[in-house]
């Protein structure tokens, strides 16, 4: 998955009026937001497979219209109109690199499958169940050795993540972990589900704070601490929770980058002033 600081001058642009096409398709009632993330996610598998393809179709030398139209006669018949069009239009557009083009499509992929949690008022299930799995993935090396391991098929992956979260997670965060481990694409699996919790925020223009504390919160301290937090960052904010009884009746906080430490108490009471003020 990529992001607005990855890519560069034209594909920047070219990222952008994606993202517009796409936000304009999965407002209309009448696409399947699910089934369109499916067929985004297909075409960015074989354009990650075939790089002669992905180079045509991202040749500045060819004009917009005929790679628009070859585009089209490979897609049409394979996926849905909707992303015939979509998929047309992005490779109208100049790329940078042939690279870029793939990435934003597989990022507009996600997109569309959070839309379709969105959607259905799932998001904030996504978005736990991502930062859970992440979770299980760092305590356990054995589940992760498993899911990277070069020598393992993509089917005897699926199969193990269909059993991990079938029936325990909301099918679209089961359909992005298993697009995650079968087709990585050189990253690694830590750093793709943090993309994909990122993604998640983004829908509502939210950032993500990892809350770490010795014992769970009550629903008054998150709340008031989530209302702290948007009050410091100008942003409403996504508390994935943790608990690590190391953190000896403190918390930790962390936005991005930044790390905040202290104890619930003081943390709860300098939010309260924070909010006074």
């Amino acid at each position: 998955m990529t992001s607005d600081t990855s890519v560069r001058g034209a594909s920047r642009e070219a990222q952008a009026a994606a993202k517009e096409r796409l936000d304009a398709l999965t407002d209309s009632t009448s696409v399947d937001t699910a089934t369109l993330a499916d067929e985004l996610a297909s075409v960015t598998a074989l354009l990650g497979r075939e790089v002669s393809l992905r180079r045509v179709l991202t040749d500045p030398a060819q004009s917009g219209d005929a790679k628009a139209d070859l585009a089209g006669r490979l897609l049409g018949g394979q996926v849905g109109g909707p992303a015939v069009d979509l998929v047309s239009g992005m490779v109208r557009s100049r790329w940078s690199r042939s690279r870029d083009l793939v990435d934003t499509l597989e990022e507009l992929a996600t997109v569309a499958d959070l839309t379709s949690a969105q959607q259905a008022g799932k998001l904030d299930d996504v978005e736990d169940e991502l930062f859970r799995f992440g979770r299980i993935v760092t305590s356990d090396t054995g589940l992760r050795a498993a899911l990277t391991d070069r020598a393992a098929t993509t089917a005897a992956k699926s199969d193990l993540l269909s059993a991990l979260l079938g029936g325990r997670a909301q099918d679209v965060t089961t359909r992005l972990v298993v697009r995650l481990v079968t087709q990585p694409r050189g990253r690694s699996l830590e750093g793709g589900l943090e993309s994909l919790s990122k993604l998640a925020a983004e829908r509502r223009d939210r950032m993500v704070a990892v809350v770490t504390s010795a014992v769970p919160l009550s629903d008054q301290q998150k709340q008031r601490l989530g209302a702290a937090l948007a009050k410091l960052y100008g942003r409403s904010m996504h508390l994935n929770l943790d608990v690590d009884p190391e953190v000896l009746g403190g918390i930790r906080v962390q936005v991005g980058d930044e790390i905040i430490n202290g104890s619930i108490a003081d943390r709860i009471e300098d939010a309260g002033r924070r909010l006074a003020g």
